[in-house]
């Protein structure tokens, strides 16, 4: 049977959402040491204890209502044994509660060639799901195994986009305008992200936009999606434009999370 702590790192490495709960303080007499930790998922108890029966309880329930609230990671409470949980004993326990991955940062990149091997990596390193879709399986075999990343084979990108969630970061870079364009134009059409990136220079910007006119799609499109991508630093190796693009990628997702929780700015 794995420790309280291989199963907090087995589930720190999915990307399944749960909370961890921590006993830090008892005054009077508890069922539970200080320290004692449980792990929370959204079907229940998936290991250790806060004290069982009443107590653990109320805690499960606790946790499963910071998994649901997309605007909290963490919460304390300081319960009266039993006053607040009906036991008869009349402790006093605080427990912290500590959630991962209820707000997975879902990334979309339609490619897997140079650039793309260089940017996986470096976002494999944060909290994220990652997905790469490409039509070569030589260059999908490139990248590293990893369960934050689903590699896609598929021959008809663009039929792709419909099942992306509307939260998902999405890069275009393939293996060139040719086969970038159909899938932005889908895109354009039919769905609106948060982060819409096509990779190449700023004349390859210009022509984007010729084609989009030339498709009648509304003016209001030019300006839906970022090319060239990344910062304005670095050079133009493929590493050193993942780490211009990662931080790009970062900096736009803090920029949402202000306005969604302005309470934190």
């Amino acid at each position: 049977m794995l420790s309280i702590h291989e199963q907090f790192n087995e589930l720190l490495l999915s990307t399944i959402p749960f909370v961890m709960v921590t006993l830090i303080d008892v005054i009077g007499s508890s069922p539970q040491d200080v320290g004692s930790k449980m792990l929370v998922t959204k079907d229940g108890l998936h290991g250790g204890t806060v004290g069982g029966g009443k107590l653990e309880f109320k805690a499960l329930n606790e946790a499963k209502t910071l998994l649901e609230n997309r605007h909290l990671t963490t919460s304390f409470v300081t319960w009266n044994l039993k006053q607040d949980v009906g036991m008869t004993c009349g402790g006093v326990v605080k427990l912290y509660f500590e959630a991962y991955h209820t707000k997975t940062w879902e990334i979309a990149v339609f490619g897997a060639g140079h650039v793309a091997n260089a940017l996986i990596p470096l976002l494999l390193l944060l909290e994220c799901q990652i997905q790469c879709l490409d039509t070569r399986q030589v260059w999908l075999d490139k990248l590293p195994k990893s369960p934050k990343l689903l590699l896609t084979h598929t021959q008809d990108m663009v039929s792709e986009v419909k099942h992306l969630s509307q939260d998902t970061f999405v890069l275009l870079m393939t293996m060139g305008h040719s086969t970038d364009l159909p899938i932005l134009l889908e895109i354009l059409r039919t769905k609106q992200f948060p982060y819409l990136g096509v990779i190449g220079s700023k004349a390859k910007a210009a022509r984007i936009k010729k084609d989009i006119e030339e498709v009648n799609l509304p003016s209001s499109c030019k300006d839906a999606f970022y090319c060239p991508i990344g910062l304005d630093i670095g050079n133009n190796h493929p590493q050193e434009i993942a780490i211009s693009v990662a931080a790009q990628l970062i900096q736009v997702r803090d920029q949402l999370h202000k306005k969604e929780d302005p309470i934190h700015e």
